[in-house]
């Protein structure tokens, strides 16, 4: 698009003509009978069909029927044909200027309309400044002006006369937000601000470059580095409240230009825009440089953890083999001891005798050193005799940050300063004789306070560093100036806010949110459903569960695919054409057009260069890279490329890229065969890590001993990956269930969730509930699991035996109000949920409104086992569910292959646009065989065969055998030919049968 046009072709058409599509002609020009005795009035039929014509465009876009004008072909024959003339005379209509002139004076003054004039021009400008305030996206400014516009019943002006507005509002909204940023800055502050563009030597690069990288693999080096740079970023001296001068949206914006621009390209800007960008760059930072540092002492500490947890495997292994030999020895001397005193002989030399008597005394010594060193079940001592390791990194780290939390004279606090202090001294450290001791957890006690002995020093360090790690994950320790590491309550809703929602009734809940009311429901409920369950189980009809002696049996479910559907998939998966996977890229692009959902991140504006855009999704999807794919392509170069990735691909934009594909797929009639569309599963699929990327990721026993990265991914009933996100190979699956539900874009709307049992917690379970999505995870070890009662007097029957214990309502009654705050922050998109979530589970001794929120998910859990155990459909649907989404992980392997299918990316950034490039990939597949088997099923049925909707619920969407993902990537600008609607289906090869009625 021109740089000085506000508006793109199909935007300014969409606001300023009239629709083409049969639908919106019929919705916005039926006539009324007002409207059409109007229109009889004018005598001449050319006169009565022009008159209907200016009555229609008045109505809709909202302007006069502009001269020589021709209006729609659909438009004008629908008019036409309601007003009794032929569609041709609007010609002759057209060369009468008078009449034309007349008409308008009339309608105008009929329904109320004026033109357009200097007093609409100013208060337009009122409008769209307040819009420019928060937006450079020209569409929301327009569409603001010509909104108001319609409402004051003001004719709008032509399209120019508003660009040229929009313009220079948005202009002047710029130049203000400039302004009003760096509005203040001391002259020491400007000349740091503008020595970031300079080289400096002996590195060769700006400081604006050294500030951007770094490393991510956590080592001592790379802290003490990050901790330099945010020593270099705080020293310019600019304070974070800058950026609540201006609208949040505006400011997000410079702030997106900062995190791209480089030296030169800043060099060329204006002096005022030069100095906001470089003022939002340090502001965002000191914050992305402290949330590093947190994470990569977090990722030492845990590193620590695991290898002193190795060891003490290690040491536990070699005691059992010194342990054998040891219990050999004590049970010979035994033996001849109880010989001994059996036939009155010498206990001495029957050791003596059997085992001798120095091997005797030394069996002994070591036995009381294994007694004194019993292991109580944890590593905390292999932990202390890793001190060494942390001494390199912990100072750092603690003299960089200030930390702060709700507690007064928070004794970890100060804890944290008598080590500071104590790092801080010369000569020979010693740490205080009051250092407090009062956080310590008991399993830390008698490695720090050995009895009759002073406080252990190295213990002690240890101890507040891995306290202080628990504490920054729980968000009760937070440090100012970090994002993901501030206060909890950051997180949620301005309590104001919150508090004006509830006193309006409109906290949008789908609970009662009296307490009284609530928990009147809960305990009644909870009651009835396990009476109802007790009963089935005393006369044996719940389907396929057996409850004897108190111990649960679930049968497993038998087969529900019919052995048709395996050949039915196999004749239609036959039919679908032979394609690239570059071509299946551009076709579905050509249905939704998701490739206009990467837009800029200054303007808004879609991106021009579409091939660029499909070849950068194709990159990231392919895990292939954006040089290997200029490489691999025709018709693009590494150049295209890194624009369009730097300045239009972005989390946000893949995640409206998705929702557009989405949307169109659970549109189409074939994806009705597979659900409702209202349910969905979610699970993590691992990644190995290797080359560079080897050191950003973990290792998860559980996925074997390379490390890796886990993309956790949302898949709908119909087969929709409508979510994804990269989490730690050793984090927690469950936090991000509800991330998904809450925050894909889409136009789903999830009723019911299943995940497997890395999903299922009590506190996900009890989040769900407040928000209203039914959570029902398919759990392995169900057996083990134990109901929760409210009235623990109550008889249960059958059940009793698997009742873990009484419902705790009074923790949720002392929190009601926080928990009814937290869901409201949680709906209203404040907070991602996953970080409330992690930060509620992370401490050990869980805060008030973490234990409130377990027991609500108790109660939650209990009604989900008690409905799994009654409802073999639930079963059904939930085993189907999480297979779905297992189906798709072996069609993502297929695709993400590039690299050995590796993830060698050394930032979070990267591999989070390989997950979410990957899933984009997987949904423009799965929507393309999904109208192709709609198609083939066609194409079935008209050659007279009799396809059931039975069968087709069981073929998926998940083939990629007919798809070429190698070999050379072609892009050119014609690779799909518009006018032919779709490919012709292969032959029905013979070998294929027909189906069966």
């Amino acid at each position: 698009m021109p740089r000085h046009q506000l508006l793109s072709p199909q935007t300014r058409a969409a606001l300023f003509d009239p629709p083409s599509e049969p639908t919106a002609i019929t919705r916005l020009y039926t006539l009324s009978p007002d409207d059409l005795a109007h229109v009889r009035r004018r005598r001449r039929p050319w006169n009565r069909l022009g008159f209907a014509m200016q009555l229609a465009y008045l109505r809709h876009p909202g302007r006069a029927l502009g001269i020589g004008e021709e209006p729609p072909t659909a438009m004008l024959a629908h008019i036409a044909g309601q007003v009794g003339a032929d569609p041709a005379l609007f010609v002759d209509y057209a060369r009468r200027e008078e009449a034309r002139r007349e008409h308008l004076a009339e309608l105008q003054a009929a329904f109320g309309l004026s033109p357009f004039g200097l007093a609409d021009y100013r208060a337009m400008w009122r409008v769209a400044s307040e819009v420019a305030r928060g937006t450079d996206r020209g569409d929301a400014i327009a569409l603001a002006v010509v909104e108001e516009l319609r409402a004051r019943r003001v004719l709008l002006p032509v399209a120019t006369v508003v660009e040229r507005l929009g313009l220079a509002v948005r202009a002047r909204a710029r130049a203000t937000a400039y302004a009003s940023l760096i509005r203040g800055l001391e002259d020491r502050q400007t000349e740091r601000l503008l020595a970031l563009l300079k080289v400096t030597e002996p590195e060769g690069r700006t400081g604006l470059t050294q500030l951007r990288e770094w490393s991510e693999v956590p080592s001592a080096a790379n802290l003490v580095r990050l901790a330099e740079r945010l020593a270099t970023v705080r020293a310019i001296g600019i304070e974070a409240d800058r950026a609540r001068r201006i609208h949040q949206v505006r400011y997000a914006i410079i702030a997106g230009e900062a995190g791209i621009m480089d030296a030169q390209h800043l060099s060329r800007l204006g002096p005022e825009r030069r100095l906001a960008v470089l003022t939002a760059f340090v502001i965002e930072q000191e914050a992305r440089l402290s949330d590093a540092a947190v994470e990569m002492f977090d990722r030492l500490m845990g590193a620590l953890f695991r290898r002193a947890e190795r060891k003490r495997t290690e040491r536990l292994t070699d005691r059992a083999k010194e342990q054998e030999s040891l219990v050999w020895m004590h049970a010979v001397s035994g033996r001849a001891l109880v010989a001994a005193r059996r036939n009155g002989t010498d206990p001495f030399a029957a050791i003596e005798a059997a085992v001798g008597w120095e091997a005797y005394e030394k069996s002994v010594d070591h036995a009381v050193g294994v007694a004194e060193t019993a292991d109580e079940g944890n590593s905390l001592p292999e932990v202390v005799e890793r001190h060494a390791s942390a001494r390199r990194f912990a100072p750092t780290f603690l003299q960089t940050f200030a930390f702060s939390s709700y507690r007064k004279s928070d004794p970890l606090l100060k804890a944290v300063d008598a080590i500071k202090a104590l790092y801080a001294s010369e000569g020979r450290p010693t740490l205080a004789k009051d250092a407090p001791v009062s956080f310590l957890q008991r399993r830390w006690r008698p490695l720090v306070l050995p009895q009759g002995k002073n406080l252990d020093r190295r213990a002690y360090e240890m101890a507040v560093f891995a306290h202080l790690r628990e504490r920054l994950r729980a968000g009760d320790v937070w440090i100012e100036g970090a994002r993901a590491y501030r206060r909890f309550t950051d997180f949620l809703l301005p309590r104001p806010t919150f508090e004006d929602l509830r006193s309006t009734g409109s906290l949008d809940l789908p609970i009662p949110v009296s307490w009284p009311d609530y928990a009147t429901e809960r305990t009644k409920l909870l009651d009835d459903r396990l009476r109802e369950v007790a009963a089935l189980a005393e006369v044996n009809r719940l389907p396929g569960v057996t409850l004897e002696d108190g111990r649960l049996t679930i049968s497993p479910l038998s087969r529900a695919v019919p052995e048709a559907a395996g050949a039915l998939a196999k004749r239609l998966s036959a039919l679908l054409p032979r394609i690239r996977i570059t071509e299946i890229l551009a076709e579905v692009d050509r249905w939704t057009g998701f490739a206009s959902s990467f837009t800029h991140v200054r303007t808004g504006e879609p991106a021009f260069d579409r091939a660029a855009v499909l070849g950068t999704v194709l990159a990231d999807g392919t895990n292939l890279g954006l040089s290997r794919m200029a490489e691999a392509s025709r018709g693009l170069n590494h150049a295209r490329l890194i624009w369009t990735a730097e300045w239009h691909v972005r989390d946000e934009t893949y995640a409206a890229a998705l929702a557009t594909v989405v949307n169109a797929h659970h549109a189409h009639p074939m994806a009705h065969h597979w659900g409702p569309g209202d349910t969905s599963s979610s699970d993590g699929q691992f990644f190995r890590a290797g080359g560079r990327g080897e050191a950003r990721s973990d290792v998860n026993g559980r996925y074997g001993d390379d490390p890796g990265a886990l993309f956790y991914t949302h898949v709908s009933d119909r087969f929709s990956p409508f979510h994804t996100k990269v989490i730690s190979a050793t984090a927690g699956e469950a936090a991000h269930v509800l991330d998904g539900l809450l925050m894909h874009g889409s136009a789903l709307s999830i009723r019911e969730h299943y995940t497997d049992t890395a999903g299922a917690t009590d506190h996900v379970s009890g989040l769900c509930h407040l928000l209203g999505f039914r959570f029902a995870p398919r759990v392995r070890d169900l057996k083990e699991r134990r109901l929760y009662v409210i009235d623990r007097t109550a008889d249960y029957g059958l059940l009793t035996p698997l009742i873990g214990g009484p419902v705790r309502l009074h923790f949720v009654e002392e929190s009601w109000d926080d928990l009814l705050y937290l869901a409201t922050s949680v709906r209203t998109g404040t907070a991602a949920p996953s970080a409330l979530l992690r930060r509620l589970a992370a401490y050990p001794r869980q805060n008030q409104l973490a234990k409130a929120l377990r027991e609500i998910g108790r109660i939650k859990r209990t009604l989900a086992t008690l409905d799994w155990l009654k409802d073999p459909d639930l079963r059904r649907r939930s085993h189907a569910g999480l297979n779905k989404g297992e189906a798709e992980h072996s069609l993502k392997r297929a695709v993400f292959f590039h690299r050995l299918g590796e993830l060698r990316d050394r930032t979070f950034e990267n591999q989070s646009h390989r997950a979410s490039g990957l899933n984009l990939v997987v949904a423009a597949i799965v929507l393309w065989n999904t109208v192709y088997l709609g198609r083939a099923v066609d194409a079935l049925r008209a050659a007279g065969e009799d396809i059931p909707a039975d069968l087709l619920a069981h073929v998926a969407p998940l083939g990629w055998e007919h798809i070429a993902l190698t070999g050379d990537y072609v892009w050119a600008d014609d690779d799909v030919d518009s006018s032919v609607a779709f490919r012709p289906l292969r032959r029905i090869p013979a070998s294929f049968q027909r189906v069966a009625a």
